[in-house]
């Protein structure tokens, strides 16, 4: 088997592996194109004079204007805490579909209420819009990976639930280089500040559109009793028959999925919340999801995505038109190795590798530019050029390296981890925490890193590429590998007798074993999908 090889738990028909699947989770992942956008927009919006003109920004000493930009960007994040937490009740009784579409209207109300500001009635209604903004994509955030991971093959399943990253990096493109068009194309006025928030309405409406048309989560609809809803859904979605060996085994494995969960934990509303606080395995696994989103804040990505005139000028790259050039620059090459990621790497090198390997070659490149920085002081002795310096241009080429290594690895990756490694009765709940932890760090950074840049100054780097390269032994200590594991499986991975790095070649193993003996079983039976008819499909599952 080669390197880019898939891994598939058993025979595949190759239909499976259909337009109708990429569709859904395409549509599904536009909330992604929606958060990339806020990211890469804000900061270098909040940067135009035009905007700082209309608010009068000369009334602020630094010190507060710090603050005011801080405060915009950070409630966001501060919302998307909340909606991440509140997804979980929407997940829950509305279901994967209708609880996008309630998170995709919130976004529109917030966008929309952001596009009424102006110099006379203040940033009230930039504070009120960011917020409710955030609850959208918050919630979403937290739907979206879930909803895609449950109806993708496991062996394309990474690379699905990647379209949710690829959306965040097309999102960050528009959202980078529309600073720089309304910055070198329109005059400054109220115009050229009021179209990058007007352009959020794009893809929210779109998404919104778009869910009418897509179909509800086959195992959402099988954990609430709507069995006959979910075999339609299902075989629609894997264009497939009824009485096809690989539906039966899907089926099976849900099946005996379910009532395993069911005569434990329960399906209930609340009984997740007594597996968290009651069940140490089912703890661990929320453990390890939010400390992913630990590990992705504080690789720095979050302090260069809304403050990127700040890091760069650090580096001494000096003009706003310049600034913003060179951050679009960085969004597009995020977005070029996203695809590489997305199609050849999450679901053949594995989800550890790609961590690791990650960590270890970022770390290396912010140590090189923050110990240029050191050296050659460029805020305080810039070139008498204007241009880069040959040490400063050494220091941008790391720079960009280090998104080379960061993107196919901490970007992406730990929201596929999280969608594929919970239960089914607790994987709104732990996607729920995990994004809300994502969005609590996130608004850390968001809060802090102008005064971590004003006192630290190159110390900035030299913190965020050592906790990388911390997150290394965390990655190869603790987790297991997910790729081509299908999610009935994941308690097995997960279980305390297999050490993580090997958890991997046992449990695939297993599976096809247990494949091999459930199609003896079942070739030339005449069962179908009714329930009773399946009976429990052999599997390995673990108490939870």
């Amino acid at each position: 088997m080669g390197i880019l090889s898939l891994v598939e738990d058993r025979p595949t028909p190759k239909c499976v592996y259909n337009l109708r699947v990429y569709t859904c989770a395409a549509v599904a992942a536009f909330c992604a194109v929606m958060i990339g956008y806020d990211s890469a927009f804000i900061g270098g919006t909040l940067a135009l004079t035009s905007f700082k003109n209309e608010f009068n920004w000369k009334q602020y000493s630094t010190a507060e204007a710090n603050l005011i930009t801080e405060n915009i960007v950070s409630l966001y994040q501060a919302g998307a805490f909340f909606g991440a937490l509140g997804a979980y009740a929407l997940g829950h009784y509305l279901g994967r579909k209708k609880g996008l579409q309630v998170f995709s209207g919130i976004f529109i109300l917030g966008a929309g209420l952001m596009l009424g500001a102006n110099g006379s009635r203040g940033l009230g209604l930039i504070y009120g819009g960011r917020v409710l903004a955030g609850i959208g994509v918050g919630g979403a955030s937290n739907l979206t990976p879930i909803y895609i991971s449950e109806l993708a093959p496991p062996a394309i399943r990474g690379r699905l639930v990647g379209l949710y990253e690829m959306g965040w990096q097309i999102g960050g493109v528009v959202g980078f280089w529309i600073n720089y068009g309304v910055s070198i194309t329109m005059p400054a006025d109220h115009a050229q500040w009021i179209i990058p928030f007007a352009v959020q309405l794009i893809p929210a409406g779109l998404m919104f559109i778009g869910l009418f048309f897509i179909k509800e989560s086959p195992r959402w609809l099988m954990s609430r009793g709507k069995r006959t809803k979910a075999l339609k859904n299902l075989c629609w979605i894997r264009k497939l028959k009824t009485e096809d060996m690989y539906m039966l085994e899907e089926v099976a494995a849900i099946d005996a999925a379910l009532e395993h969960q069911h005569a434990t934990v329960g399906l209930g509303f609340w009984q997740p919340f007594q597996a968290l606080w009651g069940d140490r395995k089912v703890s661990y696994r929320f453990f390890l999801g939010c400390s992913l989103f630990f590990w992705q804040n504080t690789s720095g990505i979050n302090a260069i995505n809304y403050y990127s005139p700040t890091v760069f000028k650090s580096i001494g790259v000096t003009g706003t038109n310049t600034s913003l050039l060179t951050t679009g620059i960085f969004g597009v090459i995020k977005a070029v190795v996203t695809i590489i990621w997305l199609f050849f790497l999450i679901d053949n090198l594995g989800r550890r590798n790609l961590l690791m390997i990650g960590a270890i070659g970022g770390a290396i490149c912010l140590y090189y530019v923050g110990a240029y920085i050191k050296i050659a002081d460029p805020a305080n002795h810039p070139s008498a050029s204007g241009q880069l310096s040959g040490g400063g241009i050494s220091a941008m080429f790391f720079f960009y390296l280090w998104t080379v290594f960061y993107t196919p690895s901490w970007n992406g990756t730990p929201w596929v981890y999280n969608s594929e490694m919970f239960p089914q009765n607790v994987r709104t709940l732990g996607q729920a925490f995990a994004a809300a932890s994502n969005w609590l760090f996130n608004f850390l950074v968001a809060r802090f890193t102008e005064q971590m840049f004003t006192a630290m100054g190159y110390g900035v780097y030299f913190f965020f590429a050592s906790l990388m390269i911390c997150s290394v032994v965390f990655v190869f200590f603790l987790l297991p590998e997910t790729k081509g594991v299908p999610l009935e499986s994941m308690d097995r991975l997960f279980s305390k007798d297999l050490k993580p790095r090997h958890a991997h070649a046992i449990v695939m193993k297993e599976l096809n074993e247990d494949e091999e003996a459930f199609r003896r079983n079942v070739e030339g039976s005449g069962i179908g999908l009714e329930k009773e008819n399946l009976g429990e499909k052999a599997a390995h599952l673990e108490t939870v």
